[in-house]
């Protein structure tokens, strides 16, 4: 599994009209994207246009990207997308984008210094305290 961070420019006078777009993103194309693998993406999109995305991909981002690309719902939604941006110098949008380096990853940390993950608590709840001897919250397993 792949974590991608990307980001795009998109045209000021069509904000608007691009979070309408993807408040109702075709059918065809959501199962087109989950089907090429595509897991918890998310666009974010800043009142200035920076928009923000971050995807979990199955493989790689290029084998994802590949079997998005043979698909003719992809062409016929990049022809579309394409016209919001700004900066893609020919590029479909799902090509185009700027690549964030990922620089920390609170889970891959924590298994790096041998924590263990919690089960986040409902707001409010304070979490139960950890015995540092051990790196454990009371009540958790040995």
């Amino acid at each position: 599994m792949e974590r991608v961070c990307f980001q795009l420019q998109v045209r000021p006078d069509r904000l608007e009209e691009y979070a309408e777009r993807h408040a109702a993103v075709w059918p065809a194309m959501l199962e087109a994207l989950r089907d090429a693998g595509w897991r918890n993406y998310s666009l974010f999109l800043r009142p200035d246009g920076l928009l923000i995305g971050y995807v979990e991909v199955a493989g790689t981002l290029a084998e994802a990207q590949a079997a998005m690309a043979a698909t003719d719902v992809n062409a016929r939604w990049q022809a579309e997308m394409g016209a919001f941006f700004v900066d893609l110098e020919g590029a479909a949008p799902d090509t185009g984008f700027v690549r964030l380096d990922e620089v920390f990853h609170l889970e891959d940390q924590l298994a790096a210094a041998d924590l263990p993950t919690r089960t986040p608590t409902p707001a409010g709840t304070p979490a139960a305290p950890t015995d540092p001897t051990t790196r454990r919250t009371e009540g958790e397993p040995a």
